[in-house]
């Protein structure tokens, strides 16, 4: 637990309860955690690995923010203190380990330290300004550009230039058809930004 810096300014006493009360969890690439609808019991602390958080309209899917090391997830933390249906679902980007803390112990933190208020706004401003990134994304920036800084955005969060990602599953993150992901792919590695051999992609230096 030494590596959630997350809990390094909490009292003793709150991050021993926390230790004590949640449960540590390896978790598989490609795993459902949260599912839109569902009451949420649990909220994720991730302590190594990444989880993709989406919002769905119309059989339509967004990705709206990652969550890494040392976060969690502000929409379940809402959801489950107000015992709210989750208007998100959650899935893992790659192995996963996290911390379940309990909803049932965090209405009871909340009331009784300060501190894990603190914790919680700084989730949610953190959270704000990745829903706020998303939504310029897809109201101001073309969807080369959108397509380009979420590839990026993806390299950085596996730590590495080339990974292995389908055009199905870009459209899916992006909000839009494959077609017109396949389009802009082209456009990208005629602009010398990416390669593509066969579903593996590979960042270029500029």
């Amino acid at each position: 637990m030494e590596k959630l810096k997350i809990f390094e300014r909490l009292p003793k006493k709150l991050l021993e309860d926390i230790i004590q009360s949640s449960k540590p969890m390896d978790i598989p690439k490609g795993t459902e955690i949260l599912r839109e609808g569902q009451y949420v019991k649990v909220v994720p602390i991730v302590i190594s690995g990444a989880i993709k958080v989406y919002s769905s309209f119309e059989e339509k899917e967004l990705l709206l923010y990652y969550i890494i090391a040392n976060e969690s997830c502000i929409m379940s933390f809402t959801a489950g203190i107000n015992n709210e249906e989750s208007k998100v679902f959650a899935v893992t980007e790659e192995d996963t380990s996290a911390l379940l803390v309990p909803v049932r112990k965090i209405n009871e933190w909340i009331k009784e330290f300060p501190e894990f208020n603190f914790l919680f706004f700084k989730l949610f401003n953190l959270r704000y300004n990745d829903l706020l990134e998303s939504i310029n994304q897809v109201l101001f920036n073309k969807m080369d550009q959108r397509l380009y800084d979420y590839l990026l955005k993806k390299s950085k969060i596996n730590k590495t230039q080339i990974f292995k990602i389908s055009h199905r599953e870009m459209a899916n993150d992006l909000g839009t058809a494959r077609e017109v992901v396949s389009r802009v792919m082209k456009k990208l590695e005629n602009e010398n930004k990416i390669e593509q051999v066969g579903q593996s992609i590979k960042i270029i230096d500029l």
